[in-house]
């Protein structure tokens, strides 16, 4: 439940900030997903695929 509930108070802090990516890709966060390997991933407004919160480069307000 735990884990649930940080997943949740991150949704809420992140989904539509705009963040640039350490690859270059930048965008509004549209989605925040749990991955077994990885951990939190995040999806981006116009990109494909879905990327390692510790691609975030830059977080905008």
């Amino acid at each position: 439940m735990r884990i649930l509930a940080e997943l949740n108070e991150a949704e809420e802090e992140l989904i539509g900030r705009t963040v640039i990516l350490t690859d270059g890709k930048a965008g509004s966060i549209e989605h925040l997903s749990l991955d077994d390997i990885h951990g939190l991933r995040i999806s981006i407004v116009g990109h494909d695929g879905r990327w390692p919160i510790s691609m975030i480069k830059n977080i905008e307000r």
